[in-house]
């Protein structure tokens, strides 16, 4: 059969990679053609355009690069439109692959199916119109997602397990250990005073997050770095010369495309919201959750009257109380980032508190292999048209 998929960042990138290896192994026939990126075009197929031509968030960058990303959509109809697939796959990315949902719907070229669904428990409720109409098998990777969706709009789902969870796992149990962060790959070196503890920086994939989140971040941590490597992650969709003036005369070190090893010997964290936050659990790592916003007041203001959701980060959510602190928008600040990192360092008041927290979300989020049972169902209910 023929999937054409659609990823818009890294992490969809990664999943949407699992993905397509365990459609390959249950549909021997498969072809791929996607917009996604390098971890999808390993798998094989045909990459149509690459993620880091449309991830674009927030409303002033979306604005400014309206013309491309309304280039992006036509294009990609018109591609799918030719290609005539047997279905059509899209991985979270909700602006963008909404409106394709509702082309391809209407146009009756094939099946729609969504795999990690939108985040519209959060806000954006109102899309739940658009799914319903447009969306013929939904996907769930988050436990709470199935009350939601099937109790509250009444809109059945597949709840398939977490990708994350899995692939950290898978990770931690591979029979060949990853050589370990910072022998070759972190820029400067490890030092040999640090003793190995090391604070690692997730600040985002996209270059606004970064932006926002860095700095704050460098200036939290400068304390501490004669006793700890400070070490920035940087994310595949990011070149490392968009790092550079950043950590450029500070203590912070870089490692290129090697979070995972990273988060495996990092003592804490400050992580910015999204997938990484859960990463960060996974590993068990304490951490910090850090967003900053522009006119954080008013954001602070709105968050409460326009989210749905009382957290903005996974590990929260997923517990349904506060596991993590989250600062953001009012509170987000470098002297409150420098306070929350210093209760989970090594002898921190809330340091073992959080990682005993971190086994309830291991524990709902349990052991499924996300990707395989969702291509398990995708290939019977297509085989069963």
């Amino acid at each position: 059969m023929k999937y054409y998929l659609i990823a818009g960042e890294a992490s969809g990138d990664l999943h949407a990679s699992r993905l397509m290896r365990s459609l390959k192994e249950k549909d021997e026939e498969a072809e791929f053609r996607f917009f996604g990126g390098d971890l999808m075009a390993a798998e094989g197929g045909t990459l149509v355009k690459h993620y880091r031509e449309l991830a674009y968030m927030g409303f002033v960058p979306v604005l400014m690069h309206l013309p491309t990303i309304l280039k992006g959509m036509r294009q990609c109809k018109q591609d799918i439109r030719e290609w005539q697939p047997d279905v059509l796959i899209l991985v979270d990315y909700p602006g963008f692959n909404l409106g394709i949902a509702k082309y391809v719907k209407a146009s009756k070229i094939c099946p729609v199916y969504y795999y990690i669904s939108p985040k519209i428990w959060a806000w954006k409720e109102y899309r739940i119109k658009a799914i319903k109409r447009d969306v013929d098998e939904l996907f769930s990777i988050l436990p709470f997602e199935v009350e939601f969706f099937e109790q509250k709009h009444h809109y059945p789902i597949h709840y398939v397990g977490n990708p994350t969870a899995q692939e950290v796992r898978e990770f931690l149990k591979a029979p060949t250990t990853p050589p370990p962060v910072g022998e070759a790959n972190v820029t400067p070196p490890l030092r040999e005073g640090a003793g190995g503890r090391l604070i690692a920086l997730l600040a985002g994939s996209r270059k606004q997050e970064i932006k926002d989140n860095l700095p704050a971040m460098i200036e939290a941590t400068r304390h501490l770095a004669g006793q700890y490597d400070v070490v920035l992650a940087g994310a595949p969709s990011i070149e490392r010369a968009y790092y550079e003036p950043f950590i450029e005369g500070t203590h912070v070190k870089l490692v290129m495309n090697e979070t995972y090893q990273l988060l495996n010997r990092a003592t804490a964290a400050l992580v910015t919201s999204g997938t990484a936050t859960l990463e960060t659990c996974m590993f068990r790592v304490p951490q910090v959750v850090c967003y900053e916003t522009p006119l954080p007041r008013l954001i602070g203001w709105l968050r409460k009257k326009v989210l749905s959701v009382k957290y903005v980060s996974l590990v929260n959510l997923i517990a349904d109380r506060e596991v993590v602190r989250e600062l953001v928008a009012e509170s987000f600040s470098v002297d409150n980032i420098r306070h929350e990192l210093e209760r989970i360092l090594p002898g921190g008041p809330d340091r073992q508190r959080m990682l005993d927290d971190y086994e309830e979300v291991h524990r709902r989020l349990g052991e499924s292999d996300a990707p395989d049972r969702a291509a398990g169902i995708m290939v019977r209910l297509l085989n069963e048209r």
